[in-house]
């Protein structure tokens, strides 16, 4: 199955190449930046003294994320949801805030809200799969500023966590699909995972024909073996 060949050349087992870059903001507390093929996303990570009202007095913080795209980020140029976040970007923002919240031991953040915001930059498939990957590296930082300055006494992260999408396409499993791909996909599925191997979420429609246990379980491998490369890149990005 390995040996076959897509449109762009990739391997069926083979990620698109990633680049992640921190440090790129000059205000954000953590931030970062991923380049998933033609795929790009901005995170920029804010901590506020404050949590929001259900947590009051709870001693526990809470991590959140934003997520939107540039109008020009895809093909054709997009309206700004400038009445609200619509219901795709709600569902995404949402995914991407689980994500990180999984990987966080809240009650060692304190009374302190983390908030995420994803942009969007480029897109060309996988984008809520690339914002939780660089989520993550951007959370890392403003978390590890919060020790450096005295205001928690360790790291509340417990764990990395990355995704990445896996789909059927013209009959056959493949691993990070482009949008391409994507929008001719039999089955679309997002995995999380973290670091040591445990899932966060599983995502997965049949467009038109149901599939069969073993097509979910060809997905599942080649997806757990995307993330595995995803976190050892976050891992040579924070240095280890």
């Amino acid at each position: 199955m390995n040996k076959q060949k897509r449109s762009d050349g990739r391997a069926v087992n083979e990620g698109r190449p990633v680049s992640i870059e921190r440090n790129v903001n000059l205000y954000a507390e953590g931030s970062a930046y991923i380049k998933v093929g033609n795929t790009e996303v901005l995170c920029l990570a804010t901590v506020e003294e404050k949590v929001p009202p259900f947590l009051r007095g709870k001693g526990q913080g809470w991590v959140t994320a934003e997520y939107a795209m540039l109008p020009r980020a895809t093909s054709e140029r997009t309206r700004r949801e400038r009445k609200g976040a619509g219901g795709r970007t709600m569902e995404i923002q949402r995914l991407i805030g689980r994500s990180l919240r999984a990987v966080v031991n809240m009650p060692l953040l304190g009374e302190r809200s983390l908030t995420i915001d994803c942009e969007v930059i480029q897109a060309d498939g996988g984008t809520r799969c690339a914002s939780i990957t660089c989520a993550y590296v951007a959370m890392h930082d403003a978390m590890r500023g919060l020790v450096e300055k005295g205001l928690i006494a360790s790291s509340p992260i417990t764990d990395e966590v990355a995704a990445v999408s896996v789909g059927v396409v013209a009959g056959i499993p493949v691993l990070d699909l482009d949008y391409a791909e994507d929008s001719t996909a039999d089955v679309d599925m997002n995995l999380v995972m973290t670091g040591k191997g445990k899932f966060v979420e599983i995502q997965g429609t049949a467009e038109e024909t149901p599939f069969e246990k073993s097509v979910m379980d060809d997905l599942v491998a080649l997806g757990v073996g995307g993330i595995e490369n995803l976190v050892k890149i976050q891992r040579e990005t924070l240095g280890g």
